[in-house]
């Protein structure tokens, strides 16, 4: 087979299920109002730093 060809007899006679049993995922399930707060006891100025080393450590690998 070439680029891009397929076999047609894959493309045919496909079955989906399409029952909805009721089994799906719901999303809302877990849903969570508020927000979430933390603090790093670091400056701005350090965590730029930081971050700057982490590329500098990066680019050199």
């Amino acid at each position: 087979m070439g680029f891009g060809s397929y076999d047609e007899s894959e493309q045919q006679n496909q079955e989906v299920n399409t029952d909805d049993d009721g089994e799906g995922v719901s999303v809302h399930e877990n849903d969570h109002e508020g927000e979430l707060k933390f603090e790093t006891g670091a400056s701005t100025d350090d965590l730029v730093d930081k971050l700057q080393d982490i590329k500098d450590d990066t680019e050199d690998e």
